[in-house]
């Protein structure tokens, strides 16, 4: 089935969010299994709520385990690890994505250089939270009522409709950077980074705040 213009290709009870670095061995696959981690503490099973999370690399290094220090990031968080291998990124990751997130500017511009109407649909993580902030949460779907799938959707085009006007407050602040050969203290503090930044984002999505 063809997609509507602007929008990945997932079917109508499904929701695909694409994580998105450059060798998809740290930065991408620690979000990825943090949001299935969060996902599944609010919603119990993303899948049951139709979310399906994903991760590729600008240059993945395809078939390649997760960084052990990355591993050790994701067991701080009580996060999944197991049954990882690296992905590279292809355009049909990106077509099939209903939003991708990105570690940095220029993983973003990437992306939407493959086309397929990636634009309205991708962003920085950093990026994408700051939109969500400014997003009145009753303004969207009620995730009991209309499902979370079509909150997801509605949450991505407010965030577009969002981006000319609030800009970041410097080059860096949408970034998230490598730790890639760096000690556990760096990847730690990159995992609480990318986890911070995730917590609106869960929260925007499904409706339902992070327990206490």
């Amino acid at each position: 089935m063809t997609a509507p213009e602007g929008r990945g290709i997932g079917t109508e009870n499904t929701f695909r969010i694409l994580h998105v670095s450059t060798g998809n061995v740290c930065r991408s696959p620690i979000t990825e299994r943090l949001t299935r981690h969060a996902l599944s503490d609010r919603l119990g099973d993303p899948l049951t709520g139709g979310l399906i999370v994903e991760s590729a690399g600008t240059w993945g290094h395809e078939g390649a385990p997760m960084e052990p220090n990355a591993e050790i990031v994701l067991a701080d968080f009580g996060a999944d690890a197991s049954g990882f291998t690296g992905r590279e990124l292809l355009d049909e990751h990106v077509i099939r994505a209903d939003l991708v997130l990105t570690a940095t500017r220029d993983h973003r511009a990437q992306v939407i250089s493959m086309g397929h109407s990636a634009g309205l649909r991708t962003f920085t993580l950093k990026e994408f939270t700051r939109l969500v902030r400014a997003i009145d949460p009753a303004t969207l779907p009620d995730p009991l009522g209309e499902g979370v799938v079509e909150r997801a959707r509605a949450l991505v085009r407010a965030a577009a409709a969002l981006r000319g006007w609030l800009l970041a407050p410097s080059a860096e602040a949408d970034e998230v950077n490598d730790p890639y050969g760096a000690p556990i203290t760096y990847f730690r503090s990159v995992g609480d980074e990318i986890n911070t930044a995730l917590d609106p984002v869960v929260t925007a999505l499904t409706g339902v705040p992070a327990r206490a």
